[in-house]
């Protein structure tokens, strides 16, 4: 991965050439809570599949996961700043405008950065997250708990022991993530959702308990469509073929 400095965060990210060199489209993928570029997007092959369909594929990891720097300030994971280190790193590559993809808290990252910086975002794409942009604050707080638990023996609820399990296997921050969870809890309003007039997708697994609905977000865009992925939870919706050509559709099809 390569890095740069954004507002004095250091950001690793990786920028992938599309293999047909007739487009290039650029895209940037924003990956969820306790994940990074790897999981969330290389992995399951979300990265392949785009520069194969001829995108320039962006994508990095937050502040706090991956490879990127970790702070332990929970005002330092506000979403408008998170946004901010998408931004910078759009500018750091001379990247004018460009899709823009997020799953679960990376959907609310990519949201702020179409709110905020609407010339910058051609499309958006939101995986893993419906109207619980507007009507919740993220995951649950109790997941800075399980972070900060010292064993996963000690956690009993299963939402908690599944995100601390992913970050204990992956070996993640533990205090960086419960800073993260504390100060990344901003909610939109309707208005401002309404705001976003760029076209967007969202993309829920129809098992998915956390994301909330994606028809009733999808319908305060003025240009929002929902994808609704068969069979899949939050986290097994991630890769799955549906959303892969749902969102390769879309991108085809956006002004």
């Amino acid at each position: 991965m390569q890095e740069f400095s954004s507002n004095g965060v250091r950001i690793a990210f990786i920028d992938a050439p599309a293999r047909a060199a007739d487009r290039g489209e650029p895209i940037l993928l924003i990956h969820g809570f306790a994940s990074s570029a790897q999981i969330n997007w290389v992995n399951p092959r979300w990265v392949e599949t785009l520069t194969q369909a001829g995108r320039r594929v962006i994508a990095f990891d937050n502040r706090g996961h991956g490879q990127s720097e970790k702070l332990y300030a929970p005002e330092a994971y506000h979403s408008s700043a998170m946004a901010r280190d998408a931004l910078n790193l759009l500018e750091h590559l001379g990247v004018a405008r460009a899709d823009v993809m997020g799953y679960s808290m990376g959907a609310r990252i990519a949201a702020y950065l179409a709110l905020e910086n609407p010339a910058h975002v051609r499309a958006l794409i939101l995986g893993g997250l419906g109207d619980h942009l507007i009507n919740g604050v993220g995951l649950p707080i109790g997941i800075a708990d399980a972070m900060e638990a010292p064993s996963l023996d000690d956690i009993v609820d299963p939402i908690q022991r599944m995100f601390r399990s992913f970050a204990d296997r992956n070996k993640s921050d533990r205090a960086a993530l419960a800073a993260c969870i504390k100060g990344s809890r901003q909610a939109m309003t309707a208005q401002e959702v309404a705001r976003i007039d760029c076209p967007t997708l969202v993309a829920i697994g129809t098992k998915d308990e956390i994301a909330g609905d994606a028809h009733l977000l999808a319908a305060m865009f003025p240009k929002g469509e929902a994808l609704e992925i068969p069979g899949r939870d939050h986290n097994l919706a991630v890769g799955d073929k549906v959303f892969k050509a749902g969102t390769l559709a879309f991108l085809d099809r956006r002004a």
